[in-house]
């Protein structure tokens, strides 16, 4: 995922780290008083022992509200691997725990993932890759507990898989690996008060307020836009004073799609009045992070509102916080001490929205909200999205896209036109397919993003042609694509308002000279299973989230049945290998026969004839009873 120049990439993956972590079980209802805090159990559930069979998954959704303060973890299994003998492990058979943010995650079993250390008490020190899931082998032990300054509130997910790899979706009659059993135990606390958070709630914060001030003409922090719409937020002056090395928190919620977030200081303002210090001198740190109290080693964004205003292009919606930091009012300046003692200010926060079916720079693009047209005859969540009276084929699937494009602007390169879609609550086990097809070469670039819009440098997922594109990451799979065809999946997609952006790059002809399709749906399995298996679909353990598999055939595997395990002529020679194995048994068979040792004669054939059902069922040719009846 690309990040604003002044997003803090460091601190960024730290806060995956403890992100994934946090996830791991559902949760039950309760509230009970802790004592000493203004605390509250949330939730607290505690998870049976449970066994897991060979290439079977268990997934489990958590909730964490905005309110909740820490969460703690304890999870024992009967696994007994340390990292050297999981290096040594085969991927199919290796017991493995993966996490994701947002979404239901898939096993991916990477160098860093192995290479993690494993202790018997937490994971620590791991790098995280934006968009992508975690996985690492199960530990026999592991205890945490994390506070809502480590992690963010929203929705977590996990997976508990034996076996990980391209055969753990293919069809086996005959299953050799072991199962283990894991149990947990999860609780979540939360602040009986929403003005307090922090592990202990015992840190202020203050709700900045919000209003509505009309169109913007340009002017102040703001200049060069237009055609917006200004909501404006500040905090009580009085209160906004403290000291070298203090630090106060403020919280505000984005309620809609927003085209940039300024955040300034006004009336800047030393204490005491007659201080000798100078104000243009004092580092007026702003830190601001998307779900979660920013720290000074852990925000998303951050800079010195006392040089100039902190401006976040395309932010997310839901709930931002904001920390202020004074430092330096304390100094040697021309040889004599400063007596400045504290730093007053009026925090000022603009969020600029564009008008309705407006997005982009100067409110100049187009922005279209889908509408969710259900499947007929179909699992849950099995959708497609169309425009609100767009020109839509007849078919109900497609829709024209060059009646839909945004025009370009005097002496531009390119026109952005977005699409707005919403994945509801419990359809993370879903895959968004998209899909553009044109009668010509096309020069679009598309663009995704989660919960806000997407830019050139701001984005989830991207595709600008067949060699430039998010393929690197394990939940963007592209199909059959071309110089007239795009088509892509993103697997398990995060719940919540998607953007999709596409990026129409000024040619010599007009948009009108060709004609293009573009599809957005909802499915279950990407690509049917390649139409080498059956598309399944299962509940999470909280019963909150349904989720979709494929079950290949005996010859493919992967996520979508793409991969050929056995291809047709491996399988011919493991039949003529059983055959000449099994053949072996006519000859002593004979010859007991032949001298009429009958008893042995009966020993030898039903051996023979047992042998080569068994391994008939084994190499997936036929099965004549079950296996268990078979072994």
């Amino acid at each position: 995922m690309a990040e604003n120049s002044i997003l803090c990439s460091v601190s960024s993956l730290t806060l995956s780290i403890f992100i994934l972590f946090c996830c791991l079980f559902g949760h039950c209802n309760s509230v009970e008083q802790l004592g000493g805090y203004d605390t509250f159990t949330i939730s607290s559930f505690k998870y049976p022992e449970t066994q897991i069979r060979p290439f079977d998954m268990h997934y489990i959704r958590v909730d964490l509200p905005p309110w909740f303060s820490s969460m703690s973890i304890a999870l024992k299994s009967s696994v007994n691997l340390d990292i050297k003998s999981a290096k040594k492990v085969p991927k199919s058979v290796l017991p493995m725990i993966c996490f994701r943010d947002g979404s239901l995650p898939l096993p991916d079993v990477s160098s860093t993932s192995l290479e993690v250390a494993l202790s018997n008490r937490s994971f620590d020190g791991i790098q995280v890759l934006q968009n992508m899931e975690q996985c690492y082998p199960v530990p026999r032990n592991m205890t945490m507990k994390l506070t809502n300054e480590q992690i963010s509130a929203r929705v977590l997910y996990f997976g508990l898989f034996n076996g990980v790899g391209p055969t753990r979706t293919q069809s086996k009659m005959i299953v050799r690996n072991r199962a283990y059993s894991f149990t947990a135990n999860i609780s979540v606390e939360g602040c009986t008060t929403s003005t307090m958070q922090g592990q202990y709630c015992n840190q202020t914060i203050e709700l900045l307020s919000c209003a509505r001030s009309g169109n913007s003409s340009g002017n102040g922090s703001v200049s060069g836009f237009f055609n917006q719409s200004m909501v404006l937020c500040r905090n009580n002056f009085e209160t906004s004073c403290h000291g070298d090395g203090e630090m106060k928190i403020y919280s505000l919620e984005i309620l809609r799609i927003t085209e940039s977030l300024t955040i300034s200081v006004q009336n800047l303002r030393l204490r005491p009045l007659d201080s000798i210090g100078n104000s243009s001198r004092i580092y007026l740190m702003c830190f601001a992070r998307y779900g979660a109290m920013p720290l000074a080693t852990l925000h998303d964004y951050s800079g010195d509102l006392n040089q100039s205003p902190l401006v976040i292009r395309f932010p997310k919606v839901g709930q931002w916080y904001i920390s202020i930091l004074a430092l330096h009012l304390a100094k040697e300046i021309g040889g004599a001490l400063s007596n400045v003692s504290k730093v007053c200010y009026s925090l000022e926060v603009q969020e600029l929205e564009c008008p309705l079916g407006k997005a982009g720079p100067n409110c100049s693009s187009e922005r279209y909200m889908l509408q969710t047209v259900l499947r007929k005859y179909s699992t849950p969540f099995e959708s497609y999205y169309l425009p609100d009276g767009g020109d839509v084929i007849s078919d109900a699937l497609n829709f024209h896209l060059e009646p839909l494009l945004s025009n370009y602007s005097v002496g531009g390169l390119d026109s952005w036109t977005y699409f707005l879609l919403d994945v509801p609550r419990g359809a993370a086990g879903g895959n968004l397919h998209v899909r553009l097809m044109s009668d010509r070469k096309m020069n679009y670039e598309i663009y995704a993003r989660n919960g806000g819009l997407p830019s050139l440098i701001n984005w989830d997922y991207y595709y600008v042609n067949k060699t430039s594109s998010s393929g690197d990451s394990v939940f963007f799979v592209l199909y059959n694509s071309s110089d007239e065809k795009v088509d892509f999946y993103i697997l398990y997609v995060k719940e919540g308002i998607w953007n999709i952006a596409l990026r129409h790059l000024n040619s010599t002809g007009d948009i009108s000279d060709g004609q293009t399709t573009m599809s957005i749906s909802l499915e279950r399995c990407p690509k049917r299973c390649s139409y080498h298996g059956a598309c399944k679909s299962a509940l999470d353990t909280s019963g909150l989230t349904l989720y979709s598999f494929c079950a290949c055939d005996r010859n493919h595997g992967g996520f979508d049945c793409s991969i050929e395990i056995v291809s047709h002529q491996g399988h011919i020679w493991q039949s003529i290998a059983l055959i000449a194995s099994n053949a072996a048994a006519v000859f002593p068979a004979f010859w007991a026969l032949r001298q009429k040792a009958f008893a042995e004669w009966v020993v030898y054939t039903v051996s023979g004839i047992s042998s080569g059902l068994y391994h008939a069922c084994d190499v997936g040719t036929w099965c004549v009873l079950s296996f268990g009846v078979l072994q």
